[in-house]
């Protein structure tokens, strides 16, 4: 089953946790300000499981519902207000649904919105169907000539971007991540680009470590090795990447005194505390990170069209949208040589 030229066909629909269907699809019209998007491909990560397994947090997921939040599309229409023009490009496109007008959405915190929490593929239909139809103001534009395959990975890039901007990483300095999954590499080629005196990063896998090693990391360890390493007096920026019980403190622990910390990933409950007394008397700067505002979603697509992103060596699996289950599987499955996996309409 795949989308027609029309772009009718089925869609993924959640109507509950653990019970999906094909639905047929219907393109939404773009009303005023919308436009019509044609998806090229859509990115399954843990969110996307949260929410199959119905582990998302109340308030974060709003049944029945199509996910999909990273993709990557043509616009195939618009509707009033939006320039023609915008019409045949390739585009990605912020899932927060943000109101614009309170104080957060005016400091540029569009993924605080202070009106409440709404996110395509989470409280609306997302991209695991042939379109999607959502305010024109949250395309990001591509050039021409980009793989939309590899761009279906703009959104993680995205989040890692605003991660780095927060950690403001400054040439010559020593840095880590934590975690060589897909947003764990997408960091080391971001963090690459700020020319580091060293990169290291944790991963036991082989298959990733040699990834990390290709997109830049100067060393890849263990997490009983880092310490040894030339990192022993203490990193001046550590990204935490990994989402793992234990890999906030572990960041923690990495960084120099005076140094920066920055925690992407979202463990499951039971995770390891952070202490206190380190974090004052280490004199630590923590940052987190929850989605990507504006501000992160163009760095990232600047870099990936500047060619400072190599995302397409992150896909691993490419399926149709009826093997949904397989690929739901594939992303729990912990396989070292699963990563990516995308869905095609």
């Amino acid at each position: 089953m795949s989308g027609a030229p029309d772009g009718t066909g089925y869609a993924v629909v959640l109507d509950a946790p653990g019970r999906h269907r094909l639905a047929p699809h219907e393109p939404a019209p773009p009303g005023p300000g919308e436009a019509l998007v044609r998806v090229h491909a859509s990115g399954i990560c843990g969110s996307d499981r949260e929410v199959y397994q119905g582990n998302r947090p109340e308030g974060y997921v709003r049944y029945p519902l199509t996910p999909g939040h990273e993709w990557s599309g043509t616009v195939a229409a618009v509707g009033t207000g939006v320039p023609p023009e915008l019409v045949g490009r390739k585009v990605v496109g912020e899932g927060f649904r943000n109101c614009q007008v309170c104080d957060r959405c005016h400091a540029g915190e569009t993924t605080l919105c202070t009106a409440g929490y709404d996110e395509t593929g989470f409280t609306l239909p997302g991209a695991m169907a042939p379109t999607l139809t959502l305010p024109a103001r949250l395309l990001h534009p591509l050039p021409d000539d980009v793989d939309l395959t590899a761009a279906a990975l703009l959104e993680p890039a995205a989040c890692v971007a605003a991660a780095t901007l927060v950690g403001a990483p400054r040439p010559g300095e020593r840095v880590a991540v934590i975690g060589a999954g897909t947003l764990g590499l997408i960091a080391v080629q971001l963090l690459a680009a700020s020319s580091p005196a060293e990169l290291y990063v944790v991963e036991p896998r082989p298959e990733r470590a040699a990834l990390a090693r290709e997109f830049g990391a100067t060393a890849v360890t263990g997490p009983e090795d880092l310490a040894g390493s030339g990192c022993a007096q203490g990193c001046d920026l550590v990204l935490e990447a990994a989402g793992a019980a234990g890999s906030a403190r572990a960041a923690t622990s990495f960084a120099r005194r005076g140094g920066r910390v920055v925690l992407t990933g979202i463990p499951a409950p039971g995770a390891l505390g952070l202490d206190p007394a380190s974090l004052v008397t280490d004199r630590l700067t923590l940052h987190t990170v929850f989605g990507a505002p504006p501000a992160a979603w163009s760095h990232a697509v600047r870099a990936f069209a500047a060619g400072l992103l190599d995302l397409a060596p992150l896909v691993t699996h490419e399926l149709a949208l009826t093997e949904f289950p397989r690929a739901i599987e594939l992303v729990g499955s912990g396989d070292p040589k699963v990563g990516k996996v995308l869905l095609r309409p």
